[in-house]
Formats: C-alpha cells, structure tokens, sequence
C-alpha cells in the first residue's frame, strides 16, 4: 500500500475511533463526584473577575445613603429605592423594561457565544467553584480529594469534613442573610436576627436559602446544570453553526495518542497534536470531554482551553487546538466577520429600545406625579350669581422620602377665574398618593368658547424646583 493510501486509511480509522467513543459517550449523572483541576490562565483569570461582581450581592444592601439604605426593594411599602431614586407601583413599566432587556441581553449573548452566562455569571456556577476553592485548599488537590472519600473514616478525616462544611455553612448562612436584606434594612435586620425576632416569612427565607445553597453548591453541583436548569435545555434552539463555544479541532487534534519520542530527540509527527494527556477533562467543572464534540454538560467557561494551550506550549505545538470556535469554522467553511443572524439583530432592536424606554422614564421620573380629572357629571354648574363652576379631582403622587406640603395653582384657563380648595397647601405623605378636590369658577361672560385648555401646577412649598404639572380643559356652556 503506497503512502498516501496509508495516510488516508489512518485518519479514517481516527475518525472512526472518535466517533465510536461519541456513540459510548455517557453523561455522570451523580453516581461520581466530580473533583476539577485548577489551572491558571486567562479564562481562569476572567472567571475569578466575572464572579467577583457577585461581591455586589453580600455587601451591596450595606451601602447608605442619607441615612438610608442606598438600594432597598421595600415590598410592604411596595417602594424600590436607588440612592435618590423612589420607584413606586406606578413606574412598574420601567421594571418590565429592564426585565425584557435583561432576557433578550441573554438571548442575543447565547446565540453569539452560546451558554457563556453559565460559565462566567451565572449564581450556581459561581457558588459551586467557592465552595471547591474551600474544598481544594482543605482536602487538597483533586487525586487527594478522591482518595479522601475512598478512604475510611479515621480522625484526620472527620477534622477536614467538619471543616469544610462547618465554613460551607457559614457561606450558605451568609448567603440567605445577603438576600433578604435586599427587601429590608440590612442594620434593622441584623438586630433582628441577633435577638431572633424575624418574623415567620425571615426565618422561612433565611433557610430555604441556607438549605439550598449548601445542598446545590456542596453536593449537586454540576447536576443541577445538567438535570434542573432549563436554560441548559432551550440554549440548544438558539445556537448553531455561527455561534462561537469552546470546541475541538478534529482534523488537527486527531488521531490522538501518547506524545512520544524518536530517535535524535524528534517528535512523532504521524498523530495529530492531541496527546490524550486529558487535561482538559481534568479541569472541566461539569466533567465532560470536549474532545468528544458540544455537549449539554458544556457551560463554555473555556477552562479547557487553558489547559489545553498550557500543554501545547511544552510540547511546543501551536495553540487553539482547543478554543472558541464556530462549527463552519471547524469545518473550513468562510467566517463572517460580522454576525449576521436576523434573530440576533432582532435582539439587538429590542435591547435598546427598552434602555431607550428606562432612561427616558429614569430621567422624566421626578418627585412629583399630577393627575387630574375633571367631573364628567355635570361638566360644570351654573352658580347662583351665573358664574360656571367646574370640579377637578387632584391625585398627586410624592416619590421622595420625606412628607411634604404642596401648593396649587392654575394657568391658561378664563380670566378672572379663581380657585377655590387651593388657599392652603396640601399634605402629600412620603411615598403616597393623596387626592383632593379643586374647584375652578369664573364670570360667564368671559368664557369665549365651549372648552378652554387649562394647565394646573403642584409646587412643593419648601422646594420651588419641585414641581409638577398637568393639561386639561375648563368647560363652560354651549357657544
């Protein structure tokens, strides 16, 4: 056989070797612990960064700001504030935004560059790699730790358990504490707790949480990626041959085998540059085998690719043998520079029209609302010394903390008109809507047409820069 034919028939039976393995593939499904290997790198690096905003979530609520907590979701008083900001009920639309914004921000990132939320945000990934950081620098590195739960029970043993659950706990506790002071006063809640005065709803939150965290990041682990999150699931509709996640060069890596040495010092040069060292399962948190194609176990945290160009550069190969890569580029295909999947520019539409929509309501939020509304029965009332009355119903809406005394007053409208209500200021609790009634009359004889636009004004009296304003019109007989 020449050559060439042996070269051929070679890759065809590496080839045929991998696909066997992908058809013998088969997914952990909890009957073993998955102990990762860490190793340094720049994917590594990013993820240490990527989880570290989640630093935000323990110590965030602590912040204040004017004696206040500076970021507080005040559900009893159905209240949400941000530093000056008071988002009540009524701006319930801007929440809807940031929500549509925040799936479709998901949905457009998964169709680039598939499940990279999992890998680098997402809260279960996050918790689980604390809580193996804790377990690696207890229980040692992952070849100790599998020996360690095959091992008998001896006092050493015993010692490094309680330890580690003991500070899995403690992460666990301080995570159901750091959600539920979101919803309340972190310094009111602590004093609660300390005394144990929560209520029945605290105390229900605070362990749900405390069971939840130490049961899916200490022992599910990567189970709960696999078998409970649904995204896990529907990221499969919205990838495809354009969308970049770590993968595996099979043309170059394969036929894979053992790095090995000839004579003179050179290299094997018949296999590919995959030297089966398997490094790259070795740090997967999930356990899976790149090598053996995408798989619902992937959350494409790249860690793989670390490895696998740690390796490259002591055998001396190039890097990338594992990286980022779309399946057209795998298969030699032309790469678009730009992506241009409709889907995604549709997601891209949406994600600034609802930012368009949040800043414009964050900047046009002020601390006053005025709604007004004219009696519909009877228009207006003819009084005994033939002037026109009409009746207005005021709902004015006060965002800032604090109580305060608002002041009415009336332009446009008929001359000569008076209001009648509006000699004292009114009383607008903090975070409330109060209404009152308004009476507007004025002389027949200047009412010159039917209806008449008039603009009302609420000011608050401490503040003149405080101020709302709100367009209606003043009814008058026919003309």
């Amino acid at each position: 056989m020449n050559e060439p034919a042996k070269k051929q028939n070679t890759e065809v039976v590496g080839l045929t070797s991998l696909y066997h393995e992908q058809a013998e593939w088969k997914v952990n499904s909890g009957e073993s612990t998955v102990h990762a290997k860490r190793m340094t790198g720049r994917f590594r690096t990013l993820k240490y960064i990527t989880e570290s905003f989640w630093l935000i979530f323990f110590f965030g609520a602590y912040m204040r700001w004017e004696g206040k907590q500076a970021i507080l979701f005040d559900i009893n008083n159905r209240q949400f504030h941000f530093f000056d900001l008071t988002i009540l009920p009524q701006d319930i639309w801007m929440v809807s935004l940031l929500l549509l914004l925040l799936a479709m921000t998901l949905f457009a990132v998964t169709s680039v560059a598939s499940r990279v939320f999992c890998g680098y945000f997402c809260f279960q990934t996050s918790w689980v790699d604390l809580f193996t950081w804790v377990e690696e620098k207890i229980e040692g590195s992952p070849n100790a730790r599998h020996k360690l739960d095959a091992a008998p029970w001896t006092s050493e043993k015993i010692r490094k358990k309680v330890i580690k659950h003991a500070i899995w706990m403690a992460i666990a506790l301080f995570t159901g504490i750091s959600f539920t002071i979101w919803f309340e006063d972190a310094y009111q809640y602590w004093r609660d707790l300390l005394s144990f005065n929560l209520s029945l709803l605290e105390w229900s939150v605070l362990i749900a949480f405390f069971l939840g965290t130490y049961y899916l990041a200490g022992f599910m682990r990567e189970q709960v990626c696999m078998w409970l999150c649904p995204y896990a699931r529907i990221q499969s509709v919205m990838a495809d041959s354009q969308t970049i996640l770590p993968a595996y060069d099979i043309k170059r890596g394969e036929p894979r085998g053992r790095l090995h040495r000839h004579g003179g010092g050179q290299a094997d040069t018949v296999k590919g540059d995959c030297i089966d060292c398997f490094q790259c399962v070795q740090v997967c948190p999930t356990g899976v085998d790149i090598r053996d194609g995408h798989q619902l176990g992937c959350i494409t945290c790249g860690l793989c690719i670390d490895a696998c160009d740690s390796v490259m550069d002591k055998i001396g190969r190039p890097r990338g043998l594992i990286r980022y890569a779309s399946l057209e580029e795998l298969e030699g295909r032309p790469v678009h520079k730009l992506y241009q999947h409709p889907r995604t520019w549709v997601y891209v539409t949406i994600i600034l029209l609802s930012l368009g929509g949040i800043l414009y309501g964050l900047t046009h939020l002020g601390s006053l609302t005025l709604r007004v509304a004219p009696e519909r029965q009877p228009l207006f009332v003819r009084m005994s010394d033939g002037s026109i009355q009409n009746k207005y119903t005021f709902k004015v809406l006060n965002k800032t903390g604090e109580d305060l005394h608002v002041s009415v007053r009336a332009e446009g409208g008929v001359q000569g008109q008076t209001l009648i209500g509006a000699e004292e200021p009114h009383l607008v609790t903090h975070g409330r809507a109060a209404s009152f009634t308004i009476f507007v009359r004025a002389p027949e004889e200047n009412i010159l047409k039917e209806v008449t636009g008039i603009e009302f004004y609420v000011t608050n009296t401490k503040d003149p820069s405080m101020e709302a304003e709100y367009t209606t019109k003043f009814t008058g007989p026919e003309r």
